[in-house]
């Protein structure tokens, strides 16, 4: 036993420190993508991954010539397809990524007029008023992640933010009233905006256009989306991939204060609230 602790022991002093931190570096890189992927299509596709390279190993261990030979040349074209086949994935992998507080250290970006209680107001009484007459709607937040290329889909108002322009935006018939409206700062930029709709399979069926598309950019981007149902007349909000539905009028005010508000002490972002995914 003396003999193997002291070849343990010997084993550990030929670590460097650098190697402690590389191993540490990488496993905490592995950490987070998987978190990254696991809710994902790319999840199954890190599986069928291994399972190749396993299948590749014991094909060359176990001298299966001809089946190795074939492995060989599914990895070689796997690395292209799989950047063909999952690039919506590796691009909400990479804009995630980028929305670490790390990220913040090469941001480019021109910051943001910051969100206020008054603009909150307008907002929340915009969604309950449509909400009691059962007209839809879809009014996006902007936050970290910039909007440009959905903005451009839209047109262009660069309207200080008011109950009773979104209301107006919204009224049936209208040309603006399917497209959605984004919100940066304080200022509706541009309304009548498409918005790309999600993939996820596992939303509820009652769920319509507005919400797959609420979800669709949830998942892409930072933004809070807000839904109000045409058919039901209820409020919905949509962030990073999940959906909280039925909310009132109070509850989707502290939700927005909550998530957009800045603290006076900190400056930081209040982002307590719990949302849940929509079954």
């Amino acid at each position: 036993m003396r003999e193997f602790f002291d070849y343990l022991l010997k084993y550990i002093q030929l670590f460097k420190i650098s190697d402690i931190i590389d191993i540490a570096v990488v496993a905490v890189i592995f950490y987070y993508v998987i978190n990254l992927i696991k809710e994902t299509r790319a999840m199954q596709l890190v599986k069928g991954i291994i399972f190749l390279f396993v299948a590749f190993f014991l094909s060359s261990w176990f001298h299966l010539n001809a089946l190795n030979y074939i492995l060989r040349g599914l990895i070689q074209i796997g690395a292209f397809a799989v950047v063909v086949i999952f690039q919506p994935e590796l691009r909400n992998l990479l804009e995630r990524v980028g929305r670490f507080k790390v990220g913040k250290i090469i941001d480019f970006a021109v910051d943001s007029e910051d969100i206020t209680a008054q603009t909150i107001s307008a907002v929340v009484e915009a969604a309950a008023d449509m909400a009691a007459t059962k007209t839809g709607a879809l009014i996006v937040i902007e936050r970290e992640t910039r909007l440009g290329e959905f903005m451009s889909s839209g047109t262009l108002l660069d309207a200080n933010v008011s109950a009773g322009l979104l209301k107006n935006i919204f009224v049936p018939n209208t040309p603006l009233h399917d497209g959605a409206v984004i919100i940066r700062g304080n200022k509706i930029i541009t309304a009548g905006c498409v918005l790309p709709l999600t993939a996820n399979n596992n939303l509820s069926k009652d769920l319509g256009t507005r919400h797959r598309a609420a979800v669709g950019l949830s998942e892409a981007t930072d933004a809070l989306i807000i839904v109000v149902s045409e058919e039901t007349g209820k409020i919905s909000i949509a962030r990073n991939g999940s959906l909280t539905r039925n909310l009132s009028r109070d509850s989707l005010g502290r939700a927005l204060r909550k998530t957009l508000m800045r603290s006076a002490e900190t400056g930081e972002t209040i982002d307590k609230i719990k949302f849940w995914r929509a079954k």
